[in-house]
């Protein structure tokens, strides 16, 4: 059998599959799977170079569903490479079971989730990123688009950013079968529109029809010895190719097909195959390149008289981890000046990214670092990582290990004004699967947590402030994530203050302007806003007649004050509180901010000293009653 036809009967192998495992699930996407047969079956066959029993070797070329919904023509192609049984393909969207309905890291040959739309293409650039300028391996990140996710502007933010680091081992294959999900995509069959696109990002661009298995063979071996600039493939394709009944009809899009349907469709396909294909595997030996050679690890220290903004000590910590972890990279969304990643750039330029105004591309280069084993600190304004939020929330489905520094945080940034500041923050980042909130108020406090957001698994946030603080603690004090810090307390504590970042330093001038009025406070910084330290919280309460007050910079929903509260709710993971019921002031900015100086926004939103000293003398003169507010 020659290569065109062996490459014939794959294609129509992975056809038949995609419409058995769908059938068989009742539900999911064959047409759009059908689409790309032809595609697939060449670059497994011939081009792609990957060990299915070493799918983490950093050698490995990757390959990103980039259209996620097609993903049973993906567990095809696994099926055909005998990575998983016939039985487990057909156990598609069953619950319990790895072949879910988008793919997800759950099988060891998924690098990233890419359920949703825009996404691959932007973590593949991350993987080419990494495979280039920092393991310098032969290795090629192969990316499946759909034609309708082309409207996402996060897919040309990869092409900008591809382009402008010459990655010439990323091909982009956009499968153009004209149909979406309710009717004819924005530029239909017109691949010639794609293709100048592309071009004018300063790609090599390529327009094939996706079915001419000559012509896919002739195009993947251009972008295969392509070395100077990434490549797009535009691929005309009809989607259901293959069975007249559904190909190129509108309306299939997500359906699959009855069992008589399938039946039909199968014959007209030519039956059921077991093709069975060896997929290259990449040459042995190939290594990783070192990015040096680590360094006993010597964190930044303050004197306590100094006066450091968190942001800078965040960069500063970021450089010295940097010594000690030659696996630790940094990317910024050109803020690097004022997040003070530059002092990482300045030490290791070669480890360092700059991803410009492009926060989506900035967190998707991130989750493509990490699977090649890296650990990547990405940093901006919080304010403009909601920019990035879906992408945040898919770091969590993949399982991805990415570390978040957001700067500028709430009202204390001053002049400004609103659009600049991160108010939504630690609402959005506790929200996420599993993640990970930090929120020092001192600079040896931010070191000692950025030593260990390094190896903290899934996403992991450092909340910093524009402006410094008096220096609290000393640089050997440790501050383990999930703790807190009780820094002023007693037997006859009255209320409990609890705060995180610039509020933590309003609370302490708060402490010393009630105690001179005879009224004891026990003052605590929940630096660890997720985890929260439950324990603490409930101790305090309980020391305190349930009086709590919660001082945050930062809207009154989700923060702070929420994670407050939710360590008296009984979740699973929190031992249950037992003492009087709590009651709970929240203060927050409850008002559209605008520009001023720190000190007056910070009055303005209610949440400075006095306002502390006015809440706590609320409680003091109120009975004890449970109910918060």
């Amino acid at each position: 059998m020659d290569n065109l036809q062996q490459w014939h009967e794959l294609a129509q192998q992975l056809r038949v599959d995609s419409i058995r495992a769908t059938t068989a699930a009742g539900s999911g996407h064959p047409t759009s799977s059908m689409s790309a047969a032809d595609l697939m079956a060449v670059l497994m066959a011939k081009y792609l170079r990957y060990d299915f029993d070493h799918p983490h070797d950093a050698a490995n070329d990757r390959f990103v569903l980039s259209k996620g919904h097609a993903a049973p023509v993906l567990y095809a192609m696994y099926k055909a490479a005998g990575a998983i049984s016939d039985e487990e393909m057909l156990s598609l969207r069953k619950f319990g079971s790895r072949i879910e309905g988008h793919p997800v890291p759950v099988l060891p040959y998924v690098d990233v989730a890419t359920g949703s739309l825009g996404q691959g293409l932007p973590i593949a650039v991350g993987m080419a990123l990494a495979g280039k300028y920092l393991d310098k391996l032969p290795m090629r990140v192969w990316a499946l688009l759909g034609d309708s996710e082309t409207a996402e502007g996060s897919v040309w933010e990869a092409f900008e950013h591809a382009s402008h680091y010459e990655l010439g081992n990323l091909t982009a294959i956009i499968d153009v079968n004209r149909l979406g999900q309710r009717g004819q995509t924005m530029l239909a069959w017109n691949t010639q529109a794609y293709a100048e696109r592309a071009r004018a990002f300063g790609w090599h661009a390529i327009e094939i029809d996706g079915h001419d298995l000559t012509q896919i063979d002739a195009a993947f071996g251009e972008a295969a010895t392509n070395e100077d600039r990434p490549t797009c493939i535009v691929a005309r394709t009809e989607k259901g190719k293959g069975v007249s009944f559904v190909e190129n009809k509108d309306g299939w899009h997500g359906k699959s097909l009855n069992a008589d349907q399938a039946k039909a469709a199968i014959a007209e396909l030519g039956g059921e195959r077991k093709i069975a294909i060896t997929v290259q595997k990449p040459a042995a030996g190939q290594k990783a390149a070192s990015n040096g050679q680590p360094q006993k690890l010597q964190l930044p220290t303050y004197p306590k008289d100094s006066t450091v903004a968190t942001r800078k000590a965040y960069g500063d910590a970021l450089a010295a981890l940097g010594a000690s972890r030659p696996d630790v990279v940094a990317l910024d969304g050109e803020v690097s000046n004022s997040t003070f990643a530059n002092e990482f750039a300045k030490a290791y330029p070669d480890r360092y990214f700059e991803m410009y105004i492009a926060e989506q591309q900035l967190v998707a280069a991130a989750v493509g670092m990490q699977v090649l084993h890296h650990k990547p600190f990405a940093s901006t304004f919080a304010a403009f990582f909601s920019r990035a939020y879906d992408f945040v929330r898919m770091a969590a489905v993949s399982q991805a290990d990415i570390k978040l520094a957001g700067s500028h945080v709430g009202v204390s940034i001053g002049q400004d004004g609103p659009s600049q500041m991160g108010l939504e923050d630690l609402a959005a980042f506790r929200a996420v699967y599993g993640s990970t909130v930090l929120y020092p108020a001192d600079p040896n406090q931010t070191a000692r947590l950025v030593e260990q957001m390094a190896d903290r698994k899934g996403v992991v946030y450092m909340r910093t402030t524009r402006e410094g603080g008096p220096t609290l603690y000393d640089p050997a004090e440790a501050f383990p994530i999930g703790g807190s810090k009780v820094l002023r307390g007693s037997d006859d504590d009255q209320v409990a203050l609890i705060a995180a970042g610039v509020t933590l330093h309003e609370a302490l001038k708060a402490y010393a302007r009630l105690k001179e009025d005879g009224i004891t406070v026990r003052v605590i910084d929940a630096y660890s806003v997720k985890p929260i330290d439950a324990a603490a919280i409930h101790a305090a309460a309980r020391g305190t007649d349930g009086n709590i007050v919660v001082v945050e910079d930062h809207w009154e929903e989700g923060g702070l004050g929420a994670a407050v509260l939710d360590a008296f709710a009984g979740a699973a993971e929190v031992p249950a509180y037992e003492g009087p019921p709590p009651r709970v002031l929240k203060l927050a900015v409850r008002e559209m901010p605008g520009s001023g100086t720190p000190e007056e926004l910070l009055k303005a939103a209610g949440i400075d000293s006095e306002a502390i000293v006015a809440a706590v003398k609320s409680l003091t003169k109120r009975p004890a009653a449970a109910g918060t507010r």
